[in-house]
């Protein structure tokens, strides 16, 4: 293994970590900044924990009996998820390629994981995830929704025959909607079909990447089993005050996620027009797409100061692929005419 790395950004059109281009206008700059500063930092957190999980609750639609579990980051509840399921025999299961966390989650842990390929236009492939769980009985499966790095909704009825399939052998799916503000659909509305499942998101992708703060929804006798291995006072009174103020501002951020998903309309047709890219369909904040040469392409865009993400050696899948965030329209410009003078 090895640290997580991120890339030297300074003096660069940043666009290889998913996260919103977009500051907060500001009168909300100087309204935030007021409302941190009156917090009592001496102290640690407490009630305001739960208002915290009450305005989000109120803001996905969480259905009735289900509850919250907060984590800094989804990367802290994914981590804890695994904690919880280490009894004899675990293991997690999960498409790849996909979000690195899962498989790390089990490696920290020292469970086993199960990747299962998607088919080569990055759609799952329900045959082998069906084979999969029948034959390892996972008891953790993760389905992000959309995905990362190929930023694709998958199949609905798919969907619901795996999430069937794991349940009849006793495990967990966990469906990861950290890309939610910029996909057409989110399961939220079918949660309460089921009890074994959990929703997943962040605030990360919402606006606030520098917050670190994700949240769980589930059934209520389920979180509460999960939460017993959550670490007291994980969620800073920093954290729980910029989280409330995003909510009741969430009109800004709902604008912000439109101008992005106008914005990636906007680049899927100028990246169309160019013999040399495939670009994949995109219901995230990011667009895949795949060149003649991804490194020599990385390299030719950095030098001209835009940074992307090569994943072309993360999985046989991805070979040759580029991973773009979408920035704001100035940024995407350039990064469109150095993508063009770099192949």
């Amino acid at each position: 293994m090895h640290a997580y790395a991120v890339q030297p950004s300074e003096g660069m059109v940043k666009l290889d970590a998913m996260e919103n281009p977009h500051r907060l206008p500001a009168t909300l700059q100087a309204a935030l900044g007021q409302r941190l500063g009156s917090l009592a930092i001496n102290r640690y957190p407490g009630a305001r924990v739960n208002d915290l999980r009450r305005a989000l609750a109120a803001y996905a639609g969480m259905p009735a009996g289900f509850e919250i579990m907060l984590g800094n980051g989804s990367d802290e509840l994914i981590s804890l998820l695994a904690m919880a399921c280490d009894v004899p025999g675990a293991s997690i299961l999960a498409p790849v390629p996909g979000f690195v966390m899962y498989a790390m989650s089990a490696a920290l842990q020292g469970l086993a994981f199960h990747g299962v390929p998607l088919r080569a236009d990055f759609e799952l492939d329900e045959t082998a995830m069906l084979s999969a769980i029948a034959q390892h009985r996972p008891s953790i499966t993760y389905l992000a929704y959309p995905n990362n790095p190929s930023a694709n909704l998958w199949d609905d009825a798919a969907i619901e025959n795996i999430i069937r399939a794991v349940g009849a052998q006793g495990g967990l799916v966990v469906i990861d909607e950290a890309y939610q503000p910029f996909a057409s659909r989110s399961y939220i509305g079918r949660l309460s079909r089921h009890g074994h499942v959990l929703l997943l998101r962040t605030l990360s992708k919402f606006g606030l990447a520098g917050v670190r703060l994700g949240y769980r929804i589930g059934p209520q006798a389920l979180i509460a089993q999960v939460d017993k291995v959550r670490p007291p006072y994980n969620i800073s009174v920093l954290n729980c005050e910029c989280a409330l103020f995003a909510i009741e501002n969430a009109e800004v951020f709902s604008a912000q996620a439109l101008d992005l998903r106008a914005q990636r309309a906007i680049i899927l047709e100028a990246l169309a027009a160019l013999a040399r890219v495939t670009a994949f369909r995109s219901e995230a904040n990011m667009i895949l797409l795949r060149v003649p040469d991804a490194q020599k392409t990385f390299d030719g865009m950095k030098a001209r100061k835009v940074l992307v993400k090569n994943v072309s050696n993360l999985h046989p899948l991805l070979a040759n692929c580029l991973r773009i965030t979408v920035g704001t329209a100035e940024e995407n410009l350039k990064m469109l005419a150095a993508l063009k003078e770099s192949l």
